[in-house]
C-alpha cells in the first residue's frame, strides 16, 4: 500500500525537474511513512512512497523496473494472485528480483500489454512507463478500492494518489469546479471523474488511459452482469458463496507484518471474523468504534461477536469534539467530503494501527447482497405509488409537512418524510433518496449569481445514467449495479481508503473480490431481497456461523449523531462558521437561505444535520485548499 505520483510532457525534448516530484511524494508520505523513490528520466517523472506489506526487502522499493529497465512502474495496492500469475511468467523465463506481488505487474505487461490488467485480482492504481514505445499507462482497480487523480496542464499530463500531490506543481492553479460543489452537495461527495478541482479529474473504477502518440484514450475493462443467473439451488448457492468468500478473505491475509479486523457487530465484518477464525493462524485482534448516544452506540453486538471467536479486542468512543479533527480530515480527502462517518472511520483506523498494518473489513456486503433498507422501501413505493397522487400531496401538506423531526437515527418521521416524496418514477425516487439537498431545497440555498455561473444538468442526472449502464433484468438489480458504480464507488471507498491511509493502515475488504462480486450478481434477486428480508442468502449461508441476534438485527450503518451535536455542542461553531461574512461573499448561498436551515434545525422542526455538516465541509475545504488561510503543516 503506497502512494503514487508522477509527471510527463508531452513533448519529448522537455525534462521533468526532480523537486516537483520530490515535492509530490513528500506530502504523500502519510501513504507510504517507510521510504520513497523517484525514477526521472528526459520528459518522464515517476514517484512513489512505500507502506511495506509484502516483501520487506529494499528489493521490493517502488519505482520499479524490469531487467532491462526499460519498462518502469509505482503502484499502489495489493495484487492477491501474483503467486499464481508469478508461477506462470516464471515458466515463460521472466526473472524476478524480489518477492512483491508488485513486480507480476510488470512482467504480465511485457506478455499482454494494457491487458494486463484483466488478469490481475485485488486493488490497485498504477502507473506504468514503457520507454521503447513512449507508452504511460495508468489503471485503476475494478471498484474503485484505490483512488487516482490527474491533470493536463499544458503540454503535460500529471497524477498522482491524491489531488494535493498534483497541486504540488506550481502549473497547477486551484480553481473551483461550480457544477462539481453543486454534485456535491446532492450526493455528499464529488462523482468521478470530476473533482472540486477545475481541471483535475478521476480515473473512474475499472478504467485504464493510455498516453501514446501525442494521444490520450481512456477506456473501461470491467463491469458487473447482473442477467446471467445461477442454475444452482439455494443449498448449493449457500455452499458456493461461503467457499468463495472464504477464499477471498484467507487470500487478504497474505502479509509479512501484522493483521486485524474491523468488527461493527453487523453481519459483513461479523462474517469476516468467522471467516479468518477458520483460516488464521494467529489470534485474531478486532477494532470496534462507539459512541455516547445509545441510540448511535452498538458496541454490544461487536463484543458479543468478540467473545464467540475468541478475538482480542478494542474499542473507541468518538465524542462531539473529535469535530476538531475536521480540518485535518479534509486536508486528507482533498475535496469536501460530506460522509460524517469518515470522523469515526478516521479514529477506528487510528487506533487499529496501533497494534497492526493491515486490517480486513466488511464493505461491499450491501451492495452485493441487497443489504439497505432502501431496497425494502423501493418494494414499499411501489404499492404506495398506487394510492391517488391528489391524496399523497394532500396528507404531506396537511400532516407529514407539519411534524418535527428528531435526530434519532431511526426517526420515523424523518424517514416517512423521505418515503412519501411525490414522485412516482423510481429511478428519479431513488435518486432522491440519495440526496442530501434536493432540487428544491438548492434552489432556495442558490444565490442567482451562482445558479447563473453553473452549467446545470440536473441533480438526478448521475443517477439515471448509472441506472442507463446497469446490465440487469430487475430493478433490484439495477439498483444494485448503480450503488456499487455510484455510493459505493464515489463515497464508502473513498472513505475507507482515505481515513484508513491517514493513519498509514492498509484496509483490505473480502466482499469486494471480483469472484465473491461476479458471483453474487448471478444469485436471483429473490434470493438477496426476500420478501422484506434483506441478505436473505447470506444470512442462510452464515446461519450456523453467526448467532441470530447478529443476523436478525436491523441494519445500523455507521452514522454520526452530527444532528445532536449542532443542537447542542456544536451550535454555535455552524452558526459563527456559516454564516460569517467571508463564507457569505463567496457568493454561492444566499445568507436567508443558511440562516432557515440553522434555525429549523435548532428549533427542532427539521432534521437538517447532514446538510450543515456538508456546508461546513464546504467551507473548510474553501479556507485550507482555495484561500490558504487554515494552516494544516502537512498533517
Amino acid at each position: 500500500m503506497c502512494g503514487i505520483c508522477g509527471k510527463v510532457y508531452l513533448d519529448n525534448r522537455k525534462t521533468i525537474d526532480n523537486n516537483i516530484i520530490n515535492r509530490m511524494c513528500n506530502v504523500l508520505k502519510h501513504r507510504g511513512p517507510d521510504g520513497g523513490g523517484i525514477f526521472v528520466d528526459g520528459n518522464v517523472g515517476l514517484g512513489h512512497r512505500r507502506l511495506k506489506i509484502i516483501d520487506l526487502s529494499q528489493a521490493a522499493n517502488q519505482p520499479m523496473s524490469n531487467e532491462e529497465e526499460s519498462i518502469w512502474i509505482v503502484c499502489n495496492g495489493e495484487i492477491y494472485n501474483f503467486r499464481q500469475l508469478r508461477s506462470n511468467l516464471e515458466r515463460k523465463s521472466h526473472i524476478f528480483k524480489s518477492n512483491t506481488d508488485i513486480e507480476v505487474i510488470i512482467h504480465l505487461y511485457e506478455e499482454v500489454g494494457v491487458e494486463c490488467v484483466k488478469q490481475l485480482r485485488g486493488m490497485f492504481a498504477f502507473c506504468l512507463w514503457d520507454n521503447k514505445k513512449r507508452r504511460l499507462l495508468l489503471a485503476r482497480d475494478r471498484v474503485g478500492k484505490k483512488p487516482l487523480v490527474y491533470c493536463i496542464v499544458g503540454d503535460s499530463l500529471i497524477f498522482a494518489s491524491e489531488i494535493k500531490a498534483i497541486l504540488q506543481d506550481p502549473c497547477v492553479i486551484p480553481q473551483v469546479n461550480l457544477n462539481a460543489l453543486d454534485d456535491y452537495l446532492t450526493y455528499q461527495y464529488v462523482p468521478a471523474p470530476e473533482t472540486m478541482f477545475l481541471g483535475i479529474k478521476k480515473l473512474p473504477p475499472a478504467h485504464i488511459m493510455v498516453y501514446e502518440n501525442g494521444k490520450i484514450n481512456i477506456e473501461k475493462y470491467w463491469s458487473l452482469d447482473y442477467r446471467n443467473k445461477t442454475l444452482m439451488r439455494q443449498e448449493e448457492i449457500c455452499q458456493r458463496l461461503l467457499e468463495i468468500l472464504k477464499e477471498a478473505t484467507r487470500i487478504r491475509l497474505i502479509s509479512d507484518v501484522p493483521l486485524g479486523v474491523f468488527l461493527s457487530g453487523g453481519i459483513d465484518s461479523s462474517a469476516i471474523v468467522s471467516l479468518m477464525s477458520e483460516v488464521s493462524s494467529e489470534p485474531i485482534k478486532t477494532f470496534s468504534i462507539g459512541f455516547e448516544e445509545e441510540s448511535f452506540n452498538e458496541l454490544q453486538y461487536a463484543q458479543r461477536i468478540s467473545r464467540i471467536f475468541n478475538t482480542k479486542h478494542r474499542e473507541f468512543i468518538v465524542k462531539p469534539q473529535a469535530a476538531d479533527i475536521l480540518p485535518k480530515l479534509i486536508w486528507h480527502f482533498n475535496e469536501p467530503f460530506a460522509d460524517s462517518s469518515c470522523i469515526p472511520t478516521y479514529y477506528l483506523s487510528k487506533m487499529t494501527r496501533e497494534e497492526v498494518t493491515v486490517a480486513l473489513n466488511g464493505d461491499g456486503g450491501d451492495e452485493s447482497f441487497a443489504g439497505y433498507e432502501r431496497y425494502v422501501a423501493n418494494k414499499l413505493a411501489a404499492a404506495y405509488d398506487l394510492i391517488p397522487l391528489s391524496l399523497r400531496k394532500i396528507f404531506n401538506f396537511l400532516i407529514l409537512d407539519h411534524l418535527s423531526e428528531s435526530t434519532n437515527k431511526k426517526d420515523f418521521i424523518k424517514r416517512l418524510k423521505r418515503f412519501t416524496k411525490v414522485n412516482s418514477d423510481p429511478k428519479q425516487r431513488y435518486s432522491s433518496w440519495m440526496s442530501i439537498f434536493d432540487e428544491g431545497l438548492k434552489r432556495d440555498l442558490y444565490s442567482k449569481e451562482f445558479i447563473h455561473n453553473l452549467n446545470y444538468r440536473g441533480g438526478s442526472a448521475y443517477i439515471r445514467e448509472a441506472y442507463h449502464q446497469a446490465k440487469a433484468d430487475n430493478f433490484l438489480d439495477a439498483t444494485l449495479s448503480v450503488d456499487v458504480a455510484t455510493y459505493l464507488a464515489g463515497d464508502l471507498l473513498v472513505k475507507m481508503d482515505i481515513a484508513s491511509m491517514a493513519n498509514s493502515l492498509e484496509a483490505r475488504s473480502p466482499f469486494l473480490d471480483q469472484e465473491v462480486m461476479e458471483f453474487a450478481a448471478s444469485i436471483p434477486a429473490n434470493l438477496k431481497l426476500n420478501g422484506w428480508t434483506t441478505k436473505y442468502i447470506l444470512k442462510k449461508a452464515f446461519a450456523h456461523r453467526l448467532p441470530k441476534e447478529i443476523l436478525n438485527r436491523v441494519k445500523a450503518g455507521f452514522a454520526v449523531p452530527i444532528g445532536s451535536w449542532f443542537r447542542k455542542e456544536l451550535k454555535d461553531y455552524a452558526y459563527n462558521l456559516l454564516l460569517d461574512n467571508r463564507a457569505i461573499r463567496r457568493g454561492y448561498f444566499r445568507k436567508g437561505a443558511i440562516q432557515q436551515i440553522l434555525d429549523e434545525h435548532i428549533n427542532g422542526k427539521i432534521d437538517h444535520g447532514g446538510r450543515i455538516w456538508s456546508l461546513i465541509n464546504l467551507e473548510l475545504w474553501h479556507q485550507i485548499f482555495i484561500d490558504r488561510t487554515i494552516s494544516t503543516n502537512g498533517c
